[in-house]
């Protein structure tokens, strides 16, 4: 089996091939995202603690989080799944997962250290091991907490910025830095002021045509019962006449 080991804390990972399963033993049947004790790999690893991340099987399907089986099955998946990428709007296709539990047919596994043992690992634990973060945070707050800033410091001055080198012969290197996200500046409260003023305008012009709807529609339909009171009182009129001229007729 192939253990994927990373180490959070440096950046660094690292992978180790066991063939042995008395020693992968220790996975069996448990499921991701669970801490496992590692000391039955091997002397290197003892006191390590690491979490399970993923994996995959022989046949290179990968495990899904949150199915309780220790073999394959056939599941509908869509938006927002894991194990598959939506080509089309409200596209869902069957496809085959690894379930969640380690069984003895797994090829491979992602660990994460989760507690460091009593001696270093080259290449994994040691201090020559770090890898430098390449790129630094992005959102406001996230920079605020990664710099431990307060909210009177100037965010875009703790952008962290990484060197470009020109793709030409002799072209000078240079810097490139995230633009910064969610960063409240005065313009944007400018902005937010206006397009809250906008909102309040479009709402009173609103009640405005309806207070000016409301007086007209009270009109015509004062106009249209006047009219009809007119025309039933002419109905009226005639029918009287009618039957005043029968009754001079009957005589």
């Amino acid at each position: 089996m192939k253990l994927n080991f990373a180490n959070p804390a440096t950046g660094a990972q690292k992978s180790f091939e066991i063939d042995d399963d008395r020693r992968t033993r220790i996975f069996w049947d448990k499921r991701m995202a669970q801490e496992v004790e590692v000391d039955a790999l091997g002397d290197e690893f003892k006191g390590y603690v690491v979490r399970i991340g993923g994996g995959n099987d022989k046949q290179g399907f990968p495990m899904k989080n949150g199915v309780l089986v220790p073999n394959r099955v056939r599941l509908l998946l869509g938006e927002n799944s894991s194990c598959y990428r939506q080509r089309r709007t409200g596209e869902r296709r069957r496809k085959s997962v690894r379930g969640c539990i380690v069984g003895p047919d797994m090829q491979a596994l992602h660990l994460i250290i989760v507690k460091q043992g009593e001696q270093d690992i080259p290449g994994l634990t040691d201090a020559d091991s770090v890898v430098p973060k390449r790129l630094g945070p992005k959102r406001a707050n996230h920079i605020r907490k990664f710099f431990n800033l307060t909210k009177k410091d100037d965010v875009r001055q703790f952008v962290v910025r990484r060197e470009v080198t020109g793709k030409k012969e002799g072209a000078k290197p240079y810097t490139k830095a995230p633009k910064v996200q969610r960063l409240i500046t005065a313009s944007r409260l400018q902005r937010k002021r206006h397009l809250r003023s906008l909102k309040v305008r479009k709402s009173e012009q609103q009640k405005a045509q309806k207070e000016e709807y409301a007086v007209l529609l009270a009109k015509r339909q004062g106009e249209f019962k006047a009219e009809r009171a007119a025309r039933k009182a002419e109905r009226v009129a005639r029918k009287d006449k009618a039957g005043s001229i029968g009754a001079k007729a009957q005589a």
